[in-house]
């Protein structure tokens, strides 16, 4: 099955812990994303040329520290999801993105300019999914804040 380029890219949100987001985009040039426990079915929904951000709730996995920062944002690349074996008999499914420079923000100043959190008492309801998909406004709002270069996430300057 031959993947096509989109006519308009979408845009999502993944979460994971700080630590998991930034092993994702440790190297840049080959750099992936993971999700949901490493399942396969979130990940087909994310298509080439599909823009995405990490936010993560804690800096490491299962801890009860608050961290509440967008970590890293990148491109999908070409090709399908894929398992990928981390030893230990885990083998989760990755997706390989682009990533760019960019600086971890935190969310909280963004609440009020996000179209995802107009309901403030429960913006953070969607989150729990795992991976959900936002507007090109709240992805532009979110690059300028990690000041990531537009221009290579599509968007005009």
């Amino acid at each position: 099955m031959q993947s096509h380029p989109q006519l308009h890219p979408r845009n999502w949100i993944a979460v994971a812990s700080a630590e998991h987001a930034r092993r994702g985009c440790a190297e840049p040039a080959r750099g992936y994303m993971q999700v949901c426990h490493g399942k396969c079915a979130p990940l087909k929904r994310v298509l080439p040329g599909d823009r995405v951000t990490y936010y993560a709730p804690t800096l490491a996995f299962g801890a009860r520290d608050k961290y509440q920062h967008f970590v890293s944002i990148g491109v999908a690349q070409p090709g399908e999801p894929y398992p990928f074996d981390m030893g230990g008999g885990f083998v989760p499914f990755r997706r390989d993105v682009a990533y760019l420079t960019a600086q971890e923000v935190p969310v909280a100043p963004l609440l009020d300019r996000l179209e995802f959190a107009q309901e403030r008492q429960h913006w953070g309801y969607k989150l729990r999914f795992g991976l959900f998909e936002i507007s090109d406004h709240d992805m532009q709002v979110i690059a300028l804040a990690m000041q990531a270069d537009p221009a290579r996430l599509g968007f005009e300057a």
